[in-house]
This record gives C-alpha cells, structure tokens and sequence, in this order.
C-alpha cells in the first residue's frame, strides 16, 4: 500500500509562563492511499495540532511530517500554500460558506485560486453536488439550507479541487445527530468511490467508528491504535 502521509517522532511545545507544555509528545504514525482515519481525544489531547501539522498550518518543535513524499517542516510559507493548494481538501465544523453564493459558486470556488476558467470551475462544481446529492439546491445560498446540506456543499467543496487527502476539522460539530450520521456516510462512501484519503479529527467515539482506523490521541500521545475494518469484516461475516 502507497503511504500518503508519514509522521516521525512529532513534537510540539509551548511555553505557558514558567512552565513548558507538550502539545505533542513524540507522535509516530503512517496513513495509507484511500484510508479514512480518525484523530480521536477529548479537549487538549493534542488532535487539533496534530491535524494543524499535517496541514502544515503550524510548524513542529521537533520531527518530521511528510505528505505524499513532501517534508512540510522544510517548507517556507509559500511552499505550503501552494502544497495545500494543490493536494489538500478541507472540511470545517463551522462550513465557511459565503453568505452572498450560491452553493455551485461556492463549490467552485477553490478552483478560482488555480486560474482556472469560469465554464470549467462550474462544470466540475456541477458534478460534485451531484455526488453529494444536492441536485436540487445548486442556487440556493447557504440561509436557504440546512445544516446538513451546508456541510455537504463544504464537502463538494473539499472535492472539487480533486484533493489527495481531506482534512475534516470536527465536520459534524454543528450539526444534529441525525445529520452527523449522514454526512459521515457520505464522507464514508466518497473516500471508497473516490480513492481519497481521509483524515478526520473528532472528540465523538461514535463518528470516529466510521473511520477505518481510529487513533486515540492522549496528552500529546497517540495511546492506542484500532482498526475497524477487521471489525466490520467480522460484523459482515455474522451477518451472511
């Protein structure tokens, strides 16, 4: 299996007055070609700077993330905008929609930043509300929708730049949980059809289980690793 991300003896520090603390404290991992994993721990854990790594939005005290081949720590700021730019799908908790365009607008947006044309930016922004199923709404601005279908624009979105990895910060965290069940079997079903890669950071041990792994992250330690594929072949088994 190709390895898209890498992580190496990850360490993040801050000083807090007198004291020093261990955001991360030597995190070792590797996530894989078409994975969905989960980043799973409670406030303070470490999951929201780990996933700021990856992005290469924060640098590490110490260590090394490499994405598809790249070393983010080496790179300078504009090195990692462009990287983002052109390999990297983002999922808010809070949408981040404009207000004043409509759902393909907004879809389309992202490829704007590539130059590239308006006919194509919209075709592509077209197709991927389809695949989340938001035929009907591709006028409507984000008041005129639900939750629900907000975060699916914000997942069309992430895909429309045709991304090889999805960072999802908290993606169901505004919504009910009715529509965290939704959106998750859809982030769930794009990463099978699509080949994505997925990696998603919640505080929630139910949404986590839709992740094929769930790295549990501890005071700036991952303390354990599950693989749920096993236990959804096993479930499958039972059941035929």
């Amino acid at each position: 299996m190709d390895k898209v991300i890498e992580v190496k003896n990850l360490y993040k520090l801050y000083r807090v007055g007198d004291s020093v603390v261990r955001a991360l404290d030597g995190v070792d991992f590797e996530i894989y070609k078409g994975e969905f994993c989960a980043i799973v721990g409670t406030s303070g854990s470490g999951k929201s700077t780990l996933l700021n790594m990856l992005a290469g939005l924060e640098k590490p005290t110490k260590g090394e993330v490499i994405i598809s081949g790249q070393h983010m720590e080496t790179l300078n700021e504009d090195g990692l905008v462009g990287f983002r730019r052109e390999n990297v799908g983002f999922i808010f908790q809070s949408f981040h929609l404009i207000g004043t365009m409509n759902a393909l607008e907004n879809v389309a947006l992202p490829l704007s930043f590539r130059g590239e044309g308006r006919i194509s930016r919209l075709k592509k922004a077209d197709k991927m509300l389809d695949l989340v199923n938001l035929k009907k709404h591709k006028k409507h601005l984000p008041n005129q929708m639900s939750g629900g279908q907000q975060q699916r624009v914000g997942v069309a979105r992430a895909l429309v730049v045709d991304p090889k990895i999805i960072f999802a910060d908290e993606p169901t965290g505004n919504l009910d949980s009715h529509t965290s069940e939704e959106v998750m079997t859809l982030m769930q079903r794009v990463v099978r059809e699509q080949k994505k890669t997925l990696v998603m950071v919640t505080h929630d041990n139910h949404l986590a289980t839709y992740a094929d792994r769930i790295f549990h992250i501890m005071d700036g330690k991952i303390v354990r690793v599950e693989d749920n594929r096993k236990k959804r072949e096993d479930k499958e088994h039972e059941t035929v």
